[in-house]
This record gives C-alpha cells, structure tokens and sequence, in this order.
C-alpha cells in the first residue's frame, strides 16, 4: 500500500506522449508553378493538336487526289523578226506555241488570268493577255502567245554586244514568263486563287535559220 502511494506522488501516469509535429509552408515554394504553367500547357496541347489536324487533312487530301505538278512547255517558235535600231527600238515578230499538261486524275484548274511577257536580257518588250479557261483531268491544252510591235529598251554596251553576237548566229536568248490567276477544282470544291509564275529560258532560232528544241518551262520563285 506504501509502494502504491508513493508512485502516484511521484507524478507517475504511464508514458509521455511526444509533442506534435509541426509542418511550414513557404509560400513560392509549391509543387507547382501557378497560372502561367496551367495557360502554357494549354496553348502547347493547343498547337499540338492544331498541328496533328492539319497534319491529317494534309495525308487524308494526299491520299485521295494524289496530286502532280502541272508541266508547261514551249514545242515551237517563229522568229521573223528581231532587229535593234541605234536609238535602241526593238522591232520584233515572235510566236509560240505551248503545251500546258494537267496530269491529275480528280483535280481540273481554272486558269481565271494567263499573262505572257516577253524579256530580253531581262528587259520586257512585250507582253499580251490570253483567253482563260478551265482545264479538266488528265487533259492537254494548246496557248499561243503572239508578240509583234516595238518597243525601246536600256540594253548597256555588254547587253548589245551580246545581243550583235546572237545576230551573227542567228540564234537569239529569249525569256517568256506566264503570269497566272488559278484555282483548283477538286470535286465539287474551289478552291481560292493562287497566282504563280512559269519562266521559260529559250534558244529562239531566227527565220528558222535552226531546229528548235522542245523546251520545259519551270516554275518561277
């Protein structure tokens, strides 16, 4: 009984309990980094997925028209005239004639503007509109660009002596360029303008002094 009560006065209740522990937060420390990250992550997925949708639209038109470049070409001329007087007039008679191949399967072209100009050593001399025309699938068509006239142009003194030289071959370095106003039909759909150029770098024998050759015009950046 003595035992018993000297244990009580001794404050003795069982084990101690350990204190609580404590955690701190600093603000600006957190897992994560707020509004700007959640606004990021979300334009990324955005362009992401912008990007895979075009991406697709892109495979699945491929994979429907498969299409193939239209190819342009000159298979003759006729130059009868091409004289340069001393105060720099050209005087000139040039005709050609010109292949235009669309070689798709589902996909036609209005050709809404056709332009052909006529340069010598990068100087215009001429230049005349054609007729526009829808061109079908898997179809040719014919353009004959007819340029007759004079015009004065600034060719410097290496420009005429180049141009003497080609007198005396009888074999003239002429450039014809198309400017066009297109649009595709794919089906039922049309599509909006485009506007490309077509360059055609060509050996132009004088009075048929020379064969021509079939030249391939390409495109013009």
């Amino acid at each position: 009984m003595a035992d018993k009560q000297s244990h009580l006065n001794g404050a003795y209740y069982g084990p101690s309990i350990p204190p609580p522990t404590r955690t701190y937060h600093r603000p600006g420390r957190g897992s994560g980094c707020g509004c700007g990250c959640c606004l990021l992550r979300c334009l990324l997925n955005i362009i992401i997925t912008a990007v895979v949708i075009i991406g697709l639209a892109v495979l699945i038109f491929w994979l429907l028209f498969r299409p193939n470049r239209v190819k342009f070409h000159v298979t003759n001329v006729q130059l009868t005239e091409f004289n340069l007087t001393t105060n720099n007039t050209l005087n000139y008679n040039l005709v050609l004639n010109m292949t235009v191949r669309n070689p798709n399967r589902r996909i036609g072209i209005y050709y809404d503007r056709i332009e052909a100009r006529a340069y010598y050593e990068d100087q215009r001399f001429s230049n005349q509109r054609l007729t526009p025309f829808y061109q079908g699938h898997k179809n040719t068509s014919f353009l004959n660009p007819v340029f007759v006239g004079e015009q004065f142009v600034r060719l410097g003194a290496a420009e005429t002596s180049k141009f003497n030289q080609e007198r005396a071959q009888g074999l003239y370095s002429i450039d014809v360029k198309l400017y066009l106003r297109i649009r595709f039909k794919l089906g039922r759909i049309k599509t909006g303008r485009f506007k490309p150029r077509i360059s055609c770098d060509l050996k132009v024998p004088f009075n048929s002094a020379a064969a021509f050759e079939t030249t391939r015009c390409g495109l013009d950046f």
